[in-house]
């Protein structure tokens, strides 16, 4: 029943997501709210030039819908989906706001092709996640960490703070590195909610699991309009939201440990490029990769993007069903 459930709620999410999906684009482009690319980029993602951004609008828009309706539903004595996910939504509207300042900065303010300047954005994204963390520990208390396997919970005391701070930050910015080629984001995030998905189903966290399906179902009605060539591009509006609220699903089952590998794509991105960084500083100018995130590198090496995106989401897949493996022992 409570599997039946989750499915039918990513159905319902993917449908709505191509409904929505469709004048979403058309007023992007009235807008014309379209990518700026970056001079130091990849050479071929000159064709990607203009093409619409802030599509993660369809995906925060439908699971907000969803989640709110599903919420409301418990006035009528159904108990479809508990307060506990409220959490979750909020960190991403929070986060989904702060993703459309940076877009629309980047594309209409003042650093038109750059956004919102780094510092800040990284400080606003730290203040949101520490409330977030407080939220989690004291209103929630959800487990500080469960040994996969084990089934045990291991308390973190005063250190769960700053964790649940730095895994929802640095999944935030992981997803935004790897939103780089058509349709990567977009599938692998679906495959890394789809097993948290699964985890919290077969731990009866069956609230948290339907809202991770709903986001699925929400990521396949974007992939729509987002696989190559992409119509839409979902921008830091999506990238940074789905980032930060699939480190909160993590945590809320307490087997955010698995993060490494069920999210592989995602952090094997952040850590190229913070290998990158600090090779080129003590190198004095070399550089450890082609380009970085590690997607570029590839780029250069001569796969297609469809290459890239098919391989990596294949590394992605595995990496979802041994994260559901070792959860479950």
């Amino acid at each position: 029943m409570e599997a039946s459930l989750a499915l039918a709620l990513s159905g319902l999410g993917f449908i709505l997501s191509v409904i929505w999906g469709g004048p979403l684009l058309k007023a992007l482009k009235h807008f014309k709210l379209g990518k700026i690319i970056r001079v130091e980029g990849p050479e071929s993602h000159i064709t990607k030039m203009g093409t619409p951004t802030m599509g993660g609008l369809v995906i925060v828009g439908t699971v907000a819908l969803v989640t709110v309706l599903l919420n409301a539903a418990s006035i009528l004595g159904l108990n479809l989906l508990g307060r506990s996910v409220l959490l979750p939504l909020s960190v991403m509207i929070a986060y989904s706001i702060l993703g459309a300042i940076d877009d629309w900065e980047g594309i209409r303010g003042p650093r038109r092709g750059l956004g919102m300047r780094a510092r800040t954005k990284f400080i606003l994204q730290v203040i949101l996640a520490v409330v977030t963390a407080f939220i989690l520990k004291n209103t929630l208390e959800v487990p500080d960490l469960i040994w996969p396997g084990l089934n045990i919970e291991i308390e973190l005391g005063i250190w769960y703070i700053p964790i649940a701070t730095f895994i929802i930050v640095a999944m935030s910015n992981a997803v935004n590195f790897t939103d780089g080629l058509d349709g990567l984001a977009g599938l692998i995030c679906a495959t890394a909610f789809a097993a948290y998905g699964s985890i919290a189903l077969m731990n009866g966290n069956t609230f948290v699991a339907r809202f991770c399906f709903t986001v699925v179902g929400a990521l396949f009605g974007f992939l729509w309009f987002n696989v190559h060539p992409a119509m839409m591009i979902m921008g830091d509006t999506g990238s940074l939201a789905l980032g930060a609220v699939l480190g909160v699903v993590a945590l809320m089952t307490g087997h955010w440990i698995l993060l490494p590998i069920v999210a592989i794509i995602p952090v094997s991105e952040a850590v190229s490029d913070v290998l990158q960084i600090v090779y080129f500083r003590i190198t004095k100018g070399k550089r450890l990769f082609k380009m970085a995130p590690l997607h570029h590198h590839f780029e250069l090496l001569g796969w297609s993007e469809t290459q890239i995106v098919q391989r990596f989401w294949l590394i992605g897949l595995l990496g979802g069903i041994l994260g559901i493996a070792i959860a479950l022992g």
